[in-house]
């Protein structure tokens, strides 16, 4: 008889909630390096701060993944498959994909001619609200690729584990339309599935799924889907716009941004 795993199991939960915890830490440390921007010297000390961020975003990434490997060997443990596995620990990003993503983050703070049809308005702001705007990005695109970290150390292990079957996305309940509709889906990510949407600021996470289990919504996942198979899923072209309305007026979960 197949025993269910969800993605509301107290073991899911505490996972997610540690990688959230996580990220808060990630945040903090990447507001204290602001100050290692001088807007004076922008060609002098942003390489200092992007110098900074990388050894934060490694030193993240490898907790997310330690992370991940743990609560991927107890859910296999928990789910009392045979033979031995350990779970492979993911690297950080690469980084090239690191440096990629802080430049971006940083890319209208250099000077550019208001006069220039080209500028936008972003470029035109004051200095301080072009730091606010890197800032925010900066946390953002960190804690993507530091979650990411996490999500592929789950994804991985599925692959390579030949008691694995599928995984699963869990999303918090105060996720994005996007998010939650995907994570409806169950456990339909077969083992070698590598892709995983992400946005920035996502919490979204990985549940393995093993011989012998079937994977089951939580109740607020099953809420999320009956929304969906009643506002939006007749209108194609159109499910996602309508889900996200239907959400905002009949989820009992909170909204987008609480999460």
């Amino acid at each position: 008889m197949a025993t269910a795993v969800s993605d509301s199991s107290e073991p899911a939960n505490r996972y997610r909630a540690a990688q959230i915890g996580l990220t808060r830490l990630l945040v903090r440390d990447v507001r204290g390096l602001r100050r290692l921007i001088i807007p004076s010297r922008l060609q002098a000390s942003v390489p200092d701060w992007l110098g900074a961020m990388h050894a934060i975003v490694e030193q993240y990434a490898r907790t997310s993944a330690a992370l991940a490997a743990d609560f991927y060997d107890g859910q296999r443990e928990a789910a009392g498959v045979p033979g031995v596995f350990t779970a492979p620990v993911a690297d950080p990003p690469p980084p090239e994909q690191t440096e990629a993503s802080l430049r971006w983050a940083t890319k209208d703070l250099w000077p550019h001619d208001p006069e220039d049809e080209r500028t936008t308005e972003a470029q035109r702001q004051p200095i301080d609200a072009r730091l606010d705007a890197a800032e925010k990005k900066a946390e953002q695109v960190a804690q993507k690729l530091v979650t990411d970290t996490g999500r592929g150390t789950v994804r991985e292990a599925v692959r390579q584990d030949r008691q694995a079957t599928a995984w699963a996305r869990s999303a918090a309940r105060g996720a994005c339309a996007f998010c939650k509709l995907l994570a409806v889906r169950g456990a339909i990510y077969a083992q070698d599935t590598a892709d995983f949407r992400a946005h920035d600021g996502c919490h979204c996470g990985v549940i393995p799924v093993f011989k012998g289990q079937q994977f089951e919504l939580s109740s607020h996942a099953r809420e999320w889907e009956r929304i969906y198979r009643e506002f939006a899923a007749p209108h194609s072209g159109d499910q996602l716009r309508r889900f996200r309305l239907a959400l905002a007026e009949h989820d009992s979960n909170p909204l987008p941004g609480s999460n």
